[in-house]
This record gives C-alpha cells, sequence and structure tokens, in this order.
C-alpha cells in the first residue's frame, strides 16, 4: 500500500506561484509513476503531468507545459508541483496519483493510489 499526502494548496491571485506537495509513504516507489491530476468545478479530472520515479522522466500536458514543474526529492519520496504563472483556470482540486503505468495517470483510470486532493483557488 501507498499513502499520498498532499499539501501546499491555497488562495493566490492570478499571476502567482505555488507549489504543491506529494508525501508518499508505505512503500518503495522505484517502479511507479507519480503525477497529478485535477479537477475543476463542474468540469472532468484532467491530467497535469507526470514523473517515473527511477528515472525522473516527465510527462506533461501540452498547456501546461512551461507554466508546471514537477519534480520529485527521492530522499523525501516526495513529489513537488510548481504551479506558475497561475490563471483562474487552474482553479481545481489537485489530486496526487501513484501507478505502475504511465497510461493509467494520463487518463486518470484504474489509478492504484490516489491522495485526498489539495484545492487551488486563483483569483483574477
Amino acid at each position: 500500500q501507498v499513502q499520498l499526502v498532499e499539501s501546499g494548496g491555497g488562495l493566490v491571485q492570478a499571476g502567482g506561484s505555488l507549489r504543491l506537495s506529494c508525501a508518499a509513504s508505505g512503500r518503495t516507489l522505484t517502479n511507479y509513476f507519480m503525477g497529478w491530476l485535477r479537477q475543476a468545478p463542474g468540469k472532468e479530472r484532467e491530467f497535469v503531468t507526470a514523473i517515473m520515479w527511477s528515472s525522473g522522466r516527465t510527462y506533461y500536458t501540452d498547456s501546461m507545459k512551461g507554466r508546471f514543474t514537477i519534480s520529485r526529492d527521492s530522499a523525501k519520496n516526495t513529489v513537488y508541483l510548481q504551479m506558475n504563472s497561475l490563471k483562474p483556470e487552474d482553479t481545481a482540486v489537485y489530486y496526487c496519483a501513484a501507478d505502475r503505468a504511465y497510461d493509467s495517470l494520463r487518463t486518470g483510470y484504474g489509478v492504484d493510489y490516489w491522495g485526498k486532493g489539495t484545492l487551488v483557488t486563483v483569483s483574477s
């Protein structure tokens, strides 16, 4: 079992930045992809970004590439999402997720482990 705990959400003005953290515990993550998905009010959940734990290879949704950066700290078993130039449309609950298959994270279906989510609100 893997437990994922997100932190770092909050209220920020448009153009501002936030860094989300996801602390993982319970088992080794070597064979996992970890990532972030988000769900805005009234919208479907969407993939944001993922990182292959073993290699550090990263994956992004095109619309967020350049503004969002995923990284990991292996010593702390923590994944980060640095979000810059935030827009009101980035307002959502951001979920940390872990799975052994990238496609599961990309689609949000069949994901092995989810965090409870952290709310990001971007005011205009």
